[in-house]
């Protein structure tokens, strides 16, 4: 298994465990995707990476009885996660499949269209998923994938990796390396997008604020539980060391809880295409 895929088989207890907060903090990127790739009624539509279970699910009542929805993710651990999550809302119109991106098990044509929703940027070899998304989906078929924007733009992120760099050395990521700013460069995976045989790419730039019922302790427990990269780097620092890291983001996000409520504001990137 390589690095990738182990930490997100590491993270996935923790993904279940908050899915239904994730749900909420990414609802409006959901809303997107359904919007720029025109889901309606009736569709049959691909969900690469869809981790424990959204958009699948949301999209899978979009859709309605006549629609279908199938969820892939790479991780066993997610798709099971996803699987109890659809029998827990009685979602029945969706099907689930552990995949690779870029070695999808699905016969040419098979969809009305394929989403990911803050998946791509960890794809191992980007090219290659993005034409295996392709040739799965039909022509005509609508394409679109949410990535995160500029980091900066992201304290719900910013912020953390600020107050670790003083604590862990942070070197810059490779840029073509997996991880969450991958894409964060306008236009970088609308390019890819062209090159493999995408038409009509269309790239929007959404801003909205991640928003949620959880004041700062719990956005800490949030943050420090799902992200295998910030957990990683505690599990090097001795517990007084990492209870100061954590008081410090705390600290430092404060301003993002009005009313003890969490409020950031956030930018994401909206790439959407066709299948000639």
């Amino acid at each position: 298994m390589n690095d990738t895929l182990r930490e997100w088989n590491d993270n996935a207890a923790a993904w279940r465990e908050h899915c239904a907060t994730i749900r909420t903090i990414f609802a409006p990127l959901t809303a997107a995707i359904i919007e720029d790739a025109r889901i309606s009624t009736g569709q049959s539509v691909l969900d690469v990476a869809g981790g424990p279970g959204e958009p699948s699910l949301t999209i899978a009542e979009h859709v309605g009885p006549t629609g279908s929805v199938t969820c892939t993710d790479a991780v066993a651990a997610m798709v099971a996660t996803a699987e109890a999550e659809a029998k827990r809302r009685g979602i029945t119109n969706v099907r689930f499949r552990q995949c690779l991106a870029d070695a999808l098990p699905f016969a040419d044509d098979s969809f009305d269209a394929a989403v990911s929703r803050l998946g791509v940027m960890f794809f191992l070899d980007t090219m290659v998923a993005l034409r295996e998304i392709l040739r799965v989906t039909k022509p005509g078929g609508a394409l679109c994938f949410v990535v995160w924007g500029r980091s900066e733009a992201n304290p719900f992120t910013s912020t953390v990796t600020k107050v670790m760099s003083r604590y862990v050395p942070m070197p810059p990521a490779e840029p073509d390396a997996p991880g969450a700013f991958r894409f964060s460069e306008p236009g970088k995976l609308a390019s890819l997008l062209t090159q493999a045989g995408a038409t009509n790419v269309r790239e929007r730039e959404l801003n909205f604020r991640i928003e949620a019922p959880l004041d700062v302790e719990q956005f800490w427990r949030l943050r420090s539980a799902t992200s295998g990269t910030l957990r990683e780097k505690l599990a090097t620092l001795s517990a007084d060391d990492a209870r100061r890291a954590g008081l410090e983001v705390q600290d430092a996000v404060r301003e993002f809880f009005p009313n003890n409520q969490m409020s950031f504001p956030a930018q994401m990137l909206v790439i959407s295409a066709q299948k000639p």
